[in-house]
């Protein structure tokens, strides 16, 4: 729907998911619903054991059930909504409501990162400062560091989404997306939004380089710390443990980065490639952050088994 008079903007826009995939679209949504409930279930079940296992109450397992509720919030502030404006043929989003999801999709993927570097500082402690480790890694760290990445990532997508508010969107109320992404929507805009461009990039490459900067000091360092320890066994523990932080570092951020540069070097890609690039880059981490996590850190893979033995036995209690 198109405005020629540029004096109107709109507050109400339409959500249409592959534009290109019209008549499939119904048929998209099985998949994505299945996806919804694996994420939920893998992520939940985690979380759930950290909490009922008095042994995973350590800093590092807190950590990951911390990491592993952020990818629930980022879950439920997208995948329902686009499983509707899948199913339905219309999926109607207020301003607000587009402005809230965008908040929550930025606020939440900062935040998974925020929680990655809080992972660091407590690897960090435990191999580079055992002695001092449990004097140091307290749950009132662990509490401050917390407010400071939610503060950190406020003050980081507040401004960016503030901006966004105060654009006038004339040029279609069609949103060609499954969520509020800030160039799908920008791209609505019938005004000069390169404030609004230049704004989002700078944030977005501050916070990688700022942030990656300080992972790879961090771990450089423990690297370092590892190799001079004599005991091959430990040594090996050391880098095992580390290695699962890095698979999911590297996801995180290579799936997040690779985005914004495929975007913008395949702007004559068609919509439908856009939304599956987001979709990736969105969905994967929070996918297998879980299942790295259950697989490799022997602490909760431990708790997991223990789990399923214990309502094993409860189920075959309650057959007899």
């Amino acid at each position: 729907m198109q405005n020629s008079t540029a004096n109107v903007s709109y507050m109400e826009f339409t959500l249409v998911p592959f534009p290109g995939l019209q008549e499939l679209r119904p048929f998209l949504a099985l998949p994505f619903f299945c996806l919804f409930l694996l994420i939920v279930a893998t992520n939940s079940v985690v979380i759930y054991t950290v909490k009922t296992e008095e042994s995973l109450h350590s800093p590092m397992c807190l950590l990951i059930a911390l990491l592993l509720a952020v990818n629930l919030i980022g879950t439920f502030a997208i995948l329902p909504r686009m499983l509707f404006s899948l199913v339905l043929p219309a999926s109607h989003i207020s301003l607000t409501e587009c402005l809230v999801q965008m908040f929550f999709l930025y606020f939440t993927i900062l935040l998974d990162c925020n929680v990655l570097l809080m992972m660091a500082l407590d690897r960090f402690l435990a191999i580079c400062r055992p002695l001092r480790y449990a004097e140091l890694m307290t749950i009132k760290l662990l509490s401050f560091l917390t407010l400071l990445s939610l503060l950190r990532s406020l003050g980081t997508v507040g401004p960016v989404v503030a901006l966004a508010s105060r654009v006038r969107f004339c040029r279609s109320n069609v949103i060609g997306h499954f969520a509020c992404e800030h160039m799908a929507v920008m791209g609505l805009s019938c005004g000069n939004i390169s404030v609004n461009k230049r704004a989002g990039l700078a944030l977005r490459l501050f916070e990688f380089i700022l942030d990656f900067s300080l992972l790879l000091a961090s771990y450089g360092r423990i690297v370092h710390t590892a190799l001079k320890i004599s005991s091959g066994h430990v040594r090996h523990k050391l880098f095992h443990t580390c290695g699962t932080h890095w698979i999911v570092i590297v996801i995180s951020y290579s799936s997040r980065l690779s985005s914004s540069i495929i975007f913008r070097l395949a702007q004559s890609a068609p919509q439908d490639v856009h939304n599956l690039i987001s979709a990736t880059y969105l969905l994967f981490p929070w996918t297998v952050h879980p299942l790295i996590y259950g697989m490799r850190t022997k602490e909760i893979k431990a708790g997991l088994r223990k789990l399923f033995q214990r309502n094993k036995l409860s189920g075959l209690r309650k057959s007899g």
